[in-house]
């Protein structure tokens, strides 16, 4: 089916099975990595803008600064040398900011200037850079070339009277340039995508190291070997829990690989005993080794082990067609205190009377919606479980509880009860006690069959309690809507 359906879409089954895939390590490393670096790249970006911004704005502060430290100065200066001093040079120097720097008087006309200053040629400060109210203005000297530069100017004043300016002249594509700030980045982010890169590594070898030894420890269960050896010594609780999963698991399997073989052989043999006890006594009554009453007596034995054989056979077949959902439920609206107390009614007149029986229903009428021959399968097959456990005179008690969304059966007796051992297992498929299989004739398949039939009537059927002083079975039931 799985194929057709590959085929009608144009997909090739063996091109899927084929796909490449790669290991849990390499899987999330890369991609772990790849978000990091998306993740830097774009704190780099963020980042260069903001120092670009911030470290234009900081020199063009530190240069208006500048300016205006000169303009004090000069204005402190004596009279016989009206300028900039070699101190102050000096000073411009050693802050990196050896720029153009102009001393103009009011009309523009240049008066001093430093050796950058020269290179640029000019005669003259325009009056409008002089006269605009801006102390940083961003202007484009010269027509012909579309250079921009950044002019910073600063008033030569002393008791309200202006002698001229302090001009400094920065071209815009020097003042922008922020190398040294770039490589600082740089290094920065390289070292944090390493580090990010080996913690996410060793973070993600840690992490599949475990989910890799499951992975062998799958493959050694596939071929057989449940004797697995896994640490479950994780930090994690989530690994942890994979890993106590596991083992729990692979120690269920084997428990219960054990238990089919030795079922198996118990299964053959159930059905090998009657076969052979009707063929010995068929072919005793063929030989003439018994006549007349005798025979008789062989007969009836013989047709009662067939009846028996019968009955297995009938439960393997209805086990299986419930299995494969095949079996039809038909469901009836019935009164539940009517319908359980006829039920027991009738189970009881056919018994020997060496157990007692009561009945506890509902304070009120409860309808379901049931198949009742199905029903009536489960509630035989407890009860006859419950007289198998009782040895002796003893009592059986069915009492109905209303839950708050169905109704419940409980089916309890004061038998020998069910080993603790055991209990976890009554529902498996052709699991028999130890304290029955040796007594009773059977396949094993009441409670499993009995279960899956609850579960088709919509509710279900639990082992409520066992001990020494008895056992109760709860059946559940869906309550039909009002």
């Amino acid at each position: 089916m799985k194929s057709k359906l590959y085929e009608d879409w144009g997909i090739n089954s063996v091109s899927i099975n084929s796909r490449k895939r790669m290991s849990l390590l390499r899987y999330w490393t890369t991609r772990y990595l790849i978000t990091l670096l998306i993740g830097l790249a774009v704190v780099a970006i963020a980042s260069a803008l903001w120092i670009r911004h911030t470290t234009i704005e900081h020199r063009l502060d530190l240069t208006v600064f500048m300016a205006e430290q000169l303009a004090s100065r000069m204005v402190n200066n004596t009279e016989e040398r009206w300028g900039p001093s070699e101190e102050d040079l000096e000073f411009l120097k050693r802050q990196q900011l050896e720029r153009s720097t102009f001393i103009v008087n009011t009309q523009g006309r240049i008066l001093s200037a430093n050796r950058m200053a020269g290179k640029m040629r000019l005669q003259s400060i325009y009056l409008s850079i002089l006269e605009a109210e801006e102390q940083v203005q961003r202007i484009q000297l010269d027509n012909e070339s579309r250079d921009r530069y950044y002019v910073v100017k600063a008033p030569i004043q002393a008791e309200g009277v202006l002698f001229g300016w302090v001009v400094i002249i920065q071209p815009e594509a020097e003042i922008r340039t922020v190398n040294q700030e770039y490589k600082l980045l740089l290094i920065m982010l390289a070292s944090l995508a390493l580090l990010g890169w080996a913690a996410i590594y060793f973070l993600s070898k840690k992490l599949s190291s475990p989910i890799k030894d499951v992975v062998v420890a799958a493959k050694e269960i596939q071929e057989g070997n449940y004797n697995i050896q896994l640490s479950d010594n994780s930090k994690e609780q989530e690994v942890y829990e994979l890993v106590h999963s596991f083992k729990e698991m692979a120690s269920r399997l084997q428990q219960l690989e054990t238990l089919r073989t030795e079922l198996l052989a118990g299964v053959t043999h159930e059905l090998k005993t009657p076969v052979t006890s009707i063929s010995g006594l068929l072919q005793a009554i063929k030989d003439d080794v018994v006549s007349g009453e005798e025979a008789k007596e062989f007969l009836a034995i013989s047709l009662k082990e067939t009846a028996k054989m019968q009955k297995m056979v009938e439960d393997l077949l209805a086990f299986n067609s419930f299995a494969a959902n095949k079996l039809p439920i038909i469901r009836e609206e019935h009164e539940l205190n009517d319908f359980m107390r006829e039920m027991l009614y009738e189970w009881e007149i056919v018994q020997d009377g060496s157990i007692s029986y009561q009945f506890n229903d509902l304070s009120e009428d409860c309808f379901v919606q049931i198949d009742s021959v199905r029903l009536q399968q489960i509630i035989v097959n407890l009860l006859g479980n419950a007289k198998q456990a009782i040895e002796g005179k003893g009592t059986i008690s069915m009492t109905l509880v209303k839950l708050k969304d169905s109704v419940a059966i409980d089916v309890k007796d004061n038998g020998r009860g069910i080993p603790e051992e055991e209990q976890g297992l009554v529902f498996e498929r052709f699991y028999r006690g130890e304290n029955k299989k040796y007594k009773v004739r059977g396949l094993g398949l009441g409670l499993p069959l009995s279960k899956m039939i609850a579960q088709a009537l919509g509710g279900d059927l639990v082992l409520k309690g066992s001990s020494e002083e008895g056992t109760t079975f709860r059946v559940t039931l869906p309550v039909k809507d009002e």
